[in-house]
């Protein structure tokens, strides 16, 4: 069931409720100064009653501390209203995200994702706190002012009620055209983003190829989408204010003529005339307000329309009830059955008919051409994704019966590219495990053959990382990701082509460390024939489907793809 944003505001709703009730107290204030005014024009200026005077100023005065009071009051509950809001929103948001498949995160895409956590989220937070500020505050004054002036002077303020509706009108068409717009607006932001993305993240390669030109030209393209649309929506916002201007400006004319002839045939008061212009000039601000009230609303709901299509985004991977923590079966580590996946549908399958079983203890190694599905294979054990058809199982149990965290905490995992985070590298160690000790760290680093550089080459475990371990080799980041792997202590450890950068000899050794480890179950996937040839199986991948399965002897005898491979890296000596 999807979560709807209108939900987060539970637990601020006193005080979402108390913001617009100040503001209406600051404007009945607001309201009741022109009528002041007018009394001290006619009760104590023209009589020249300086006790009215006085008494007059001295209310105003009052009125204004009281309105000022009010409207403070008001933005501190109107902005802690929309804060809790957003850092609830943002937080359920975040833990929906992590929720989502690897398959259902493609859908939206990584940069539209971050752009919903970010400026839409601030977009819908600045919104509420506009909301809640000006949603009863505006039109209460524009209508208070309307039936103020009919107290006033009933024949003066027929004109309040022609404007009104004009500008209502003005405003409701404005409105229609802006929200669209700003959705079309944050779409393009979306687009510029992922391109920001992809280019800083393969700067190297854009030098490489001498493409930074082209690059330049693409990004510009995008800007210049994204300008115009911008432009376009604010051609239709920036006609908010001219035309407010121009209808209240013309009704204060026409007001001030008519209020002269009133005045000259003795039916209006100089003090009454100033009162209904101080009535229509307070329209007049109000509308500007709400003018800017309506442009926030837009893009808030605009925003809030694309954060709820990110709710709406049911994860395709549930976890049931009674998921169990531990699986029925210790000897058979993983288990494959007839396993066929399809990333999208009516796609072709990226994995089909796979059935092989590993024993604990064994040590197995993936190898095939590009595009032939290892990583897949092995994402499926960890329950990144979730098979098409047939079922994996780990220890015995169905990965769609574990609890998640319970079967991803027995499993170490290392992927192709190794990521690290900003910190020391302690931190990052400690992500497998957050309790390990400096000692088990050490070991961890030993056995990943990463000790001698961390502790003589960098100068330790508190030794700083980059953000993405920029200042690490691809080599050095690779063995930091294995140790951070093995600290967590897994029953299976997937090694997803996680050695690429290193030489022969550190792999070989690494290989050899794991091997020490009683009862350890390791999955290879690798790229390079000679690191899988001491495996107990290696299992050779052809578009999606089991080649052939057995040992190295056993291959080179019997696959005719595993030679090709074996010979492509060793020659025609095999």
């Amino acid at each position: 069931m999807s979560v709807r944003l209108s939900s987060f505001i539970k637990g601020y709703r006193r005080v979402a409720v108390l913001a617009p009730l100040f503001k209406l107290f600051e404007a009945v204030l607001e309201l009741c100064v022109p009528l002041a005014v007018a009394s001290l024009i006619d009760n104590g200026i023209a009589r020249g009653d300086m006790h009215h005077i006085l008494m007059m100023a001295l209310l105003m005065v009052v009125l204004a501390i009281l309105g000022l009071a009010a409207s403070v009051t008001a933005q501190y509950f109107s902005a802690r209203a929309a804060a809790g809001f957003a850092a609830k929103m943002k937080s359920a948001l975040f833990r929906h995200i992590t929720s989502l498949s690897e398959i259902d995160r493609d859908i939206i895409g990584s940069p539209a994702l971050i752009t919903r956590l970010t400026n839409d989220s601030n977009l819908v937070q600045n919104g509420i706190n506009m909301f809640l500020r000006l949603f009863m505050r505006s039109p209460f004054i524009v209508f208070g002012a309307a039936v103020m002036a009919f107290t006033v002077d009933s024949s003066l303020a027929v004109i309040f009620a022609v404007v009104i509706p004009v500008l209502g009108f003005v405003v409701f068409l404005l409105m229609r055209y802006t929200v669209p717009m700003y959705s079309r607006v944050q779409g393009a932001l979306d687009k510029v983003l992922s391109r920001t993305r992809e280019n800083l993240s393969g700067v190297r390669v854009l030098r490489a190829f001498g493409k930074e030109r082209d690059e330049e030209k693409a990004y510009g393209a995008d800007l210049e989408a994204l300008r115009g649309l911008q432009m376009s929506s604010g051609r239709v916002s920036a006609l908010m204010n001219p035309l407010t201007y121009v209808i209240i400006n013309f009704a204060v004319a026409v007001l001030i003529s008519c209020g002269r002839t009133r005045y000259n045939l003795g039916l209006a008061e100089a003090g009454t005339i100033v009162a209904l212009v101080n009535y229509m000039s307070q329209i007049l601000a109000e509308l500007i307000k709400l003018a800017n009230l309506i442009i926030t609303i837009a893009r808030a709901i605009a925003s809030g329309k694309r954060i709820q299509a990110v709710f709406n985004l049911e994860p395709s991977m549930s976890e049931a009830p009674d998921a169990v923590t531990e699986g029925s079966d210790k000897e058979t580590a993983v288990e494959f059955r007839d396993v066929s996946l399809i990333y999208r549908e009516g796609g072709e399958p990226s994995l089909s008919s796979i059935s092989f079983s590993v024993r604990r203890g064994e040590h197995i190694g993936i190898i095939g051409g590009t595009g032939s599905g290892k990583t897949t294979l092995v994402s499926l054990i960890p329950r990144f994704y979730d098979v098409s058809s047939g079922s994996v199982s780990v220890f015995g149990t169905d990965v769609r019966k574990w609890k998640r965290s319970a079967l991803r905490s027995s499993i170490g995992y290392v992927q192709q590219k190794a990521v690290l985070f900003k910190g020391s590298i302690s931190d990052n160690i400690r992500w497998g495990r957050m309790d390990a000790s400096d000692d088990e760290i050490k070991r961890a680093l030993e056995r990943a053959e990463a000790y001698s550089f961390v502790m003589e080459k960098k100068g330790g475990l508190d030794s700083p990382v980059e953000e993405g371990g920029k200042n690490l080799s691809g080599g050095q980041r690779q063995r930091l990701s294995v140790a951070r792997a093995l600290v967590r202590c897994p029953e299976i450890l997937i090694l997803d082509d996680s050695s690429s950068a290193l030489d022969y000899a550190t792999e070989a050794r690494l290989r050899h460390n794991l091997s020490e480890l009683d009862g350890l179950t390791v999955i290879t996937v690798s790229q390079r024939a000679g690191s899988l040839m001491t495996m107990d199986r290696i299992i050779v991948l052809d578009r999606g489907r089991i080649a052939d399965m057995g040992t190295h002897e056993e291959l080179m005898g019997r696959c005719e793809l595993y030679r090709e491979i074996y010979s492509s890296q060793f020659g025609g000596e095999a």
